[in-house]
């Protein structure tokens, strides 16, 4: 086996050709822009303007949205009403004061806030204020007011204590929110992974056009040799139509070549450009990257524990794991009885115009003096002094009698989670193979280089042993061409080889922090 040096210098060599080789524009076509770009520029570029990594920075941004809606479940809640109601009612006793009709009139005001807490518990606060007139000669007061504060609360024990619904959702959101960043750098990894492939491929596509052009010329040349022998009268015309034949072949590789140069280039250009770039179709790509050095060590199993720690689907399994966790825990929860503490404190007041109690019930007009004045800022003293308070505790059970919903749907949650488990051991061994075989690959591609240089050599040998016996008279032109199309075969397999050495290094890392989709 050769050196690795050695190795190096061939492919150093290989992609020197391939750099020194411009591709040929149509007629027609507007001046091209050209520029040259390393394989960092390449991925820089990319990272900048891909169309795809764009979207793709926008969906964590969407997620947070989504975590923000699920935590309004906790945003507090002001509510307030204003109403003014009349009531006429015609009288039906003795205590309607003599009148045919009695007219109440009420107006009344309420700001309350409710809410509900991280712990479960949820409380309101209310304060009501109104103010009342009557015709009813046997009211106390007229008008009268009244103001009332209710605070009331209500903690449960057991189910809903440690998660309930709003909790999961919101958990389950944070794991989507990871979700997404988890895809947006899977897409990062992909993004650089395709623009090193296709900077490579555009790398090989130049120098095989250089490969087919030094064929055409090879062919050229011996046709022109054959032509002269045929004005000399040592060769029969005939015997050049096979000369011009070859001629045509090569000039048919050649503009192939061409074309999967400019298929190449667009693709790339795709990649690493966005399309409202000036002269987007115009801008010639000249790669100026030579390939990776053929010394490397890899390291297979370190790159083996790097993708099982870091690679995208695993992150991605370990998120849904958690996911299921989470279902777990709720449902687990449901599965408790339903004890709640709750609690209710009120204070309410009075006042307003009070007036001289009846002594007697009235035989004819009744007129009422004002016994005292109880303004609406005594009112709200009262209230909040807490002069008339009113307090409730308490303690609610509940519980379904048989098998509930929640235990089924914690039987099945359990289920998933365990399911979750063993799909994440089988990725870790998929995970294995996959890199193993990709190290593999880097290896066998470094042979194939050192095999297609020697073919190379050896082909080179073999044109010029042809050509001298041709020059001789001892061998036909058809040997000639024949050893002529090997050596565009070897200098079109030593291209290969380098370039897929190239871009096996590429997929050997990739594959370490993203699957290969």
């Amino acid at each position: 086996m050769r050196s690795p040096i050695t190795c190096a210098r061939v492919v150093s060599a290989v992609l020197a050709v391939a750099l020194s080789s411009v591709p040929v524009f149509a007629q027609g076509e507007p001046a091209p822009s050209m520029r040259r770009l390393s394989m960092d520029e390449a991925v820089r570029l990319a990272l900048e303007q891909n169309l795809g990594l764009q979207v793709e920075r926008m969906n964590p941004q969407i997620q947070d949205m989504a975590v923000a809606q699920a935590q309004s479940s906790w945003v507090p809640n002001v509510s307030s009403s204003l109403t003014n109601n009349s009531t006429n009612s015609p009288s039906t006793s003795l205590f309607s004061g003599g009148l045919d009709r009695i007219t109440d009139s009420a107006v009344a005001a309420e700001l309350a806030l409710t809410q509900k807490l991280p712990t479960g518990a949820s409380y309101s606060v209310a304060w009501g204020n109104s103010r009342a007139t009557s015709t009813n000669i046997f009211n106390t007061f007229d008008p009268l007011l009244r103001s009332n504060v209710t605070f009331s609360a209500v903690q449960p024990l057991l189910r809903n204590f440690k998660i309930d619904a709003a909790r999961q959702q919101l958990e389950t959101t944070r794991k989507d929110r990871e979700a997404s960043d988890l895809q947006l750098r899977s897409t990062i990894v992909l993004t650089t992974r395709n623009v090193k492939n296709a900077y490579w491929d555009l790398a090989t596509n130049i120098a095989n056009l250089r490969a087919q052009r030094e064929s055409l010329d090879l062919a050229r040349r011996l046709l022109a040799d054959n032509e002269k022998r045929v004005q000399i009268g040592t060769m029969a015309p005939i015997d050049i139509v096979e000369a011009q034949a070859e001629v045509a072949r090569n000039d048919e590789s050649v503009i192939v070549a061409e074309a999967n140069i400019k298929r190449a280039e667009d693709y790339l250009r795709s990649l690493i450009y966005d399309p409202s770039t000036p002269d987007f179709w115009n801008i010639t790509i000249e790669p100026s990257d030579t390939a990776p050095d053929l010394d490397q060590t890899l390291d297979v199993e370190g790159a083996v524990r790097r993708a099982l720690e870091v690679r995208f689907d695993v992150q991605l399994a370990r998120n849904g794991l958690a996911r299921t966790d989470i279902d777990v825990r709720y449902h687990r929860n449901q599965t408790l009885p339903e004890v709640n503490a709750q609690a209710t404190y009120s204070t309410i007041a009075a006042g307003g115009r009070e007036l001289t109690p009846l002594t007697s019930l009235p035989i004819g007009p009744v007129t009422r003096s004002i016994f005292a004045q109880r303004s609406y800022g005594s009112v709200l003293g009262d209230v909040f002094t807490n002069a008339f308070p009113t307090w409730t505790l308490g303690i609610t059970v509940s519980y379904p009698i048989g098998t509930s919903s929640a235990e089924a749907n914690l039987a099945r949650s359990r289920l998933q989670h365990s399911q979750a488990e063993t799909q994440l051991r089988q990725l870790g061994l998929q995970i294995a193979t996959q890199v193993r075989d990709l190290a593999r690959q880097v290896q066998t591609n470094q042979k194939r280089i050192e095999s297609a240089r020697a073919a190379l050599a050896l082909a080179e040998r073999r044109l010029q042993a042809e050509e001298k016996k041709f020059a001789a008279g001892i061998q036909t032109s058809f040997f000639v061409f024949q050893a002529q199309r090997d050596l565009g075969q070897a200098r079109t397999n030593t291209i290969r080889a380098v370039s897929d050495y190239a871009k096996s290094i590429v997929e050997f890392e990739a594959a370490q922090e993203t699957p290969l989709q």
